[in-house]
């Protein structure tokens, strides 16, 4: 299996294949990191565990491979749908509603478009080159099920899966090449099933000229972008981020594949979780969505948009599971406070620089250390923060107890004392006495105006 990351913009000269057209769609196939417009080169990069899943592939000699193909003439005949308009058209496509959600790259979806093409269309936005991305194909061509009347679409859904056949099927382009049986199973596990049960010739010989020829899985995020120049019209950009490719020459007669979902971000629903997660990805925590996401998925413009990537704030996991929002201190000597504070063992402290939306008073947590950003080999200098804070905190005790002191013991010694030496009685204080305000006051003049000065009369 191979995963294709970015492919070049040339490479987008697909046809228009399925209506109906939805006006202002253009699609676009790239790496997630050069999305600011940078030059795109086409690579194949092999992956055990293709980050979203990994998969499976079962030779024809193996029980596996029978086991997975579901035979749909022994299941209950009310549940199972020959669709009529696919079964005897080409390039067309209906919506299935499903019975169950279905986990597809961490997003639920209740509904799928299928498609005479031998493959899913999973994506919101209903296009007409669906063969792009967004889709579920086991064996994507150009199969024309109006060539033949034992061609048919069929598919079942039994309240956990969703089976999908494309039965006795031929290409278009290559009638005499003989029929197509294959079948895909969505389990409300996410998992994903692709069985196959007549393939005539290779997958790898079958002609890509009019049709693209695909078996793997894909997904996109779509971005609206307005248009300036055209009022109330919308623009919408597909931008693939993650593409897994079975290889074509291991598609034979009845082989199967199995593809299981990995983790994603998607699926912690706390700020510790989310945080915390030792998964494949790099998941973040935004507190304005209320989301756990890598940046990379279906929700991609609501990220953007909520500024969640330029959030400076680390988080933490709390000592109770909630998670703490430490905005990055970039100054050395505020860092190397808090940090004595941590080492000190305060109980708590308020932030130095809190949210924008509100003021929270946070516990210390034994993973402070690491959300600030702490360096070893700093303990002398903690130390010395420590002494000089706690000799602070000293200082200001003393003198309240002392003010509490003389104001219920005025005749004291301590109080004669003070008063005796009291500001006012202070030589350098004698210009300050009176209301306080400033010596001089401004009054107006009497005299001539000479050259825009005040020229005042003599005394």
């Amino acid at each position: 299996m191979k995963t294709r990351s970015n492919t070049e913009i040339s490479t987008l000269s697909f046809k228009l294949y399925y209506s109906p057209l939805l006006h202002g769609v253009t699609v676009f196939i790239l790496k997630p990191n050069l999305l600011t417009g940078c030059t795109l080169s086409v690579f194949l990069q092999e992956d055990t565990d293709h980050n979203y899943y990994t998969s499976k592939t079962y030779e024809p000699s193996e029980p596996m491979s029978k086991d997975l193909w579901v035979n749909i003439e022994q299941m209950d005949k009310g549940k199972v749908k020959i669709h009529g308009i696919l079964s005897n058209t080409h390039r067309q496509a209906a919506r299935v509603n499903l019975s169950f959600d279905f986990p597809f790259y961490g997003h639920f979806l209740r509904e799928i478009t299928v498609a005479t093409g031998g493959f899913i269309y999973t994506g919101d936005v209903v296009h007409r080159m669906l063969t792009a991305t967004q889709y579920i194909a086991p064996l994507m061509a150009n199969f024309d099920p109006s060539v033949s009347r034992n061609s048919t679409v069929i598919y079942f859904d039994n309240g956990t899966a969703l089976v999908v056949q494309w039965d006795h099927v031929h290409l278009q382009d290559n009638y005499n090449l003989g029929s197509f049986t294959f079948q895909a199973t969505l389990h409300n596990t996410g998992r994903i099933v692709f069985a196959y049960k007549e393939i005539p010739i290779e997958v790898s010989q079958i002609s890509s000229v009019n049709h693209p020829v695909k078996v793997g899985l894909s997904d996109a995020f779509v971005v609206v972008h307005k248009i300036q120049q055209i009022p109330n019209v919308r623009r919408r950009t597909i931008y693939e981020y993650h593409r897994v490719e079975l290889m074509k020459t291991k598609i034979t007669n009845s082989t199967a594949v199995e593809i299981m979902p990995l983790p994603t971000c998607l699926q912690f629903t706390s700020c510790s979780a989310c945080i915390s997660s030792q998964i494949n990805f790099n998941c973040s925590w935004c507190h304005r969505l209320n989301r756990c996401s890598s940046g990379f998925d279906r929700h991609r413009q609501d990220w953007v948009d909520n500024s969640c990537p330029d959030e400076k704030l680390n988080l933490i996991s709390g000592p109770s599971g909630n998670c703490l929002y430490y905005q990055r201190i970039e100054d050395k000597l505020q860092r190397e406070i808090l940090i004595a504070m941590c080492d000190a063992h305060v109980s708590f402290f308020l932030c130095l620089l809190l949210d924008d939306t509100k003021i929270a008073l946070h516990l210390r947590d034994s993973q402070a250390d690491s959300a600030i950003g702490r360096m070893p080999g700093t303990h002398p200098l903690h130390t010395g923060l420590i002494l000089g804070i706690l000799l602070v905190m000293l200082i200001m005790v003393a003198g309240v107890l002392v003010t509490v002191y003389i104001y219920h013991h005025p005749t004291s010694a301590a109080s004669l004392f003070l008063i005796e030496r009291r500001p006012s009685r202070w030589p350098a204080m004698k210009f300050r006495r009176g209301s306080g305000h400033p010596a001089y006051t401004e009054v107006e003049p009497v005299g001539q105006e000479k050259e825009g000065f005040i020229e005042s009369e003599q005394c």
